[in-house]
């Protein structure tokens, strides 16, 4: 259908756990991933891990493909605590980032740009802790394409087969 209106992500631009800036403008014409979690997540971190990192293995030499993970904790989740994740997950460098820096412009990117929490509307307040297992599929003119649960093998496999049909449009 050629009036489907896609939302686009505005600029932004956070720290990868490389401590460089990365963005929106490193973005460009990727298909990528996005989600938001925190390190010392107990509970649905983990999963979502795991599953972001079967679309990892699934576009590894493929740099058209990003995957791009948001610390909703980010003074907990500084530049070192972020590397030793990675290491530790087997995050490959340059395909995936772990991004942290400013707390309120996670949140506001979080809530106003991705719509990344089920809760919709104005019943959050501003500093309300940011919790969802939501990742997106975001296409190579950065609007939202797909909304998975992370926490579910099936949902990743959707992402993985989405992405495939991203990469076939022009």
């Amino acid at each position: 259908p050629g009036d489907t209106i896609y939302h686009s992500i505005p600029a932004f631009e956070l720290t990868n756990q490389d401590g460089k800036p990365y963005g929106s403008k490193d973005l460009e014409g990727k298909i990528y991933v996005a989600n938001f979690f925190f390190t010392s997540c107990p509970g649905i971190c983990p999963k979502m891990t795991s599953h972001l990192l079967r679309i990892q293995r699934a576009f590894a030499s493929d740099d058209e493909v990003r995957l791009v993970s948001h610390s909703v904790m980010p003074d907990k989740d500084t530049i070192e605590v972020l590397r030793a994740y990675a290491i530790e997950h087997d995050i490959t460098p340059g395909k995936w980032h772990l991004l942290t820096g400013d707390k309120e412009a996670i949140y506001s990117l979080a809530r106003e740009s991705y719509f990344a929490e089920k809760q919709l509307g104005f019943g959050k307040k501003p500093g309300e802790f940011l919790h969802t297992e939501n990742m997106l599929l975001i296409d190579r003119q950065g609007r939202i394409r797909g909304v998975y649960n992370a926490t579910l093998a099936v949902d990743a496999d959707q992402a993985i087969a989405d992405i495939h049909k991203l990469k076939r449009e022009q």
